[in-house]
């Protein structure tokens, strides 16, 4: 017991000292590294997974019931089934079959060790947070270990991430861009899951998409659009769309652009005041209403580092948020700047994630991860995604007045601001557009009088 207790303190210590180091001396730290969640998920999911249940289904020994039961029955129930894994990662592989009726699906098996190793990772973490709060009491992070507590054994029931799948589906049927796989509930357990297999290329993939025909700029406003309707008008968020989990194709069926959402072991439920207040902060960031910025940052925990809570949420710097972040790009000066001074205001990022409300967390990773995608195609913080989120504001904010409201020339006369705001928006885009076309025909008419008519 001894020597097992001062292996781990050798091995805390020269964690935090590797930690400490790199903190404090890199610098050209990238603020996305301390997103919230980004540092929660990577520790939640630091399981020691044994090579032979990384490289394939049949050379597993052990495991559990299930992984052993859908094993012995792969001849019986599948016609081909391919044994190395489309995808593995620290809780599942996925491999790609064919069941007896001909469907081609995809098998998303746990791997055996998990359910066992996942409370003692937890415990595990929870030793190191104290340690690092031993050693830095500016820092707090106990916010990881209480994350990793709830989520965790949420994203090891696969029912439940069918389940999610299935609502997050019905919840936005109306999107006829976007495509939830099916799950087969008939062939699915705990650490089984099946579900109907989705071709297509990873949506930071803009080779795929030029070879495909895809438009980026379509691609990037059904992201905006998808998202904002989660987040704003129904509350329910998919916390997890990282590039492998977000595919896009052209739908066999009508040849259109086509987004494909994956693995929804993980989303966040917002109360109706969290929403309602997330709301009236991202417009108020939009219109550029700074006392109101400052106001619904407070009431979201941000207290006296509302404009470092702004900067975090916009990933934008205090002065394009005071000029308005869908005014101008962001451009490589304003990303430099902000991975200089990252560093600098780490106790402040520590003490703000630890007071945030708990829903916050997994938005911030959210929309880290969407602005990892919206960089890699080239969209990112452009006028039409800040345009989607306000219209979803609009209704939200409107539906919960309706709601509330007992008298009918009250609905009414709400109706009618709700109507007035989205013309509004929309006169706005229509401008922009304009603005585009206008400035698409300036160059092109300089351009022919700059080029040489014949050679």
């Amino acid at each position: 017991m001894a020597r097992k207790a001062l292996k781990l303190a050798s091995w805390t210590g020269a964690a935090l000292a590797a930690s400490g180091f790199y903190l404090y001396s890199n610098k050209y730290l990238d603020p996305n590294d301390f997103g919230a969640v980004r540092v929660g998920r990577a520790v939640a999911t630091t399981a020691v997974i044994s090579y032979d249940y990384l490289t394939s289904l049949r050379s597993v020994p052990y495991g559990s019931e299930e992984y052993l039961q859908l094993r012995s029955k792969i001849h019986d129930l599948f016609v081909s089934f391919d044994d190395t894994p489309l995808g593995a990662a620290s809780l599942a592989q996925v491999h790609k079959a064919v069941l007896r009726d001909g469907r081609t699906v995809a098998v998303k098996v746990q791997h055996p060790k998990v359910q066992s190793q996942s409370s003692k990772d937890i415990l595990l973490m929870e030793v190191l947070v104290l340690a690092v709060k031993q050693l830095f009491p500016e820092f707090e992070f106990m916010w990881l270990v209480d994350e990793a507590k709830k989520n965790l054994p949420l994203e090891l029931d696969f029912l439940n991430e069918g389940r999610n799948a299935e609502k997050v589906a019905q919840m936005l049927k109306d999107f006829d861009f976007l495509k939830v796989p099916r799950i087969y509930w008939e062939l699915s357990t705990k650490r089984v899951l099946l579900m109907e297999f989705v071709d297509g290329g990873q949506v930071n993939d803009r080779d795929y998409m030029e070879r495909n025909k895809i438009d980026v700029n379509e691609i990037s406003r059904h992201l905006g659009k998808m998202y904002s309707e989660m987040i704003f008008v129904n509350g329910f968020v998919h916390c997890d769309p990282h590039p492998g989990n977000v595919l896009v194709r052209k739908c066999p069926g009508t040849g259109k652009a086509e987004v494909v959402l994956l693995d929804h072991g993980l989303y966040q439920v917002l109360t109706d005041e969290f929403r309602l207040d997330y709301c009236r902060l991202w417009q108020s960031l939009i219109w550029t209403d700074m006392e109101k910025v400052k106001k619904y940052s407070q009431r979201l925990g941000a207290g006296g580092l509302y404009p470092l809570f702004a900067c975090m949420l916009t990933a934008r710097s205090w002065d394009s948020v005071n000029r308005g972040i869908g005014q101008a790009p962001v451009t490589a000066t304003e990303d430099a700047e902000i991975r200089n001074n990252a560093a600098n205001y780490l106790p402040q990022i520590s003490q703000l994630l630890n007071h945030v409300p708990r829903q916050m967390l997994l938005l911030f990773k959210t929309n880290d991860l969407l602005r990892g995608i919206e960089a890699a195609l080239g969209t990112r913080a452009s006028a039409s995604s800040f345009l989607n989120m306000s219209r979803c504001c609009v209704r939200a904010l409107a539906a919960h007045k309706k709601k509330n409201s007992r008298s009918l020339f009250r609905r009414t006369q709400i109706s009618f601001r709700e109507a007035f705001n989205l013309w509004q928006i929309n006169l706005h885009e229509l401008i922009l557009r304009v603005k585009g076309l206008r400035l698409a025909s300036w160059v092109l008419a300089l351009l022919c009088r700059l080029l040489p008519t014949s050679y």
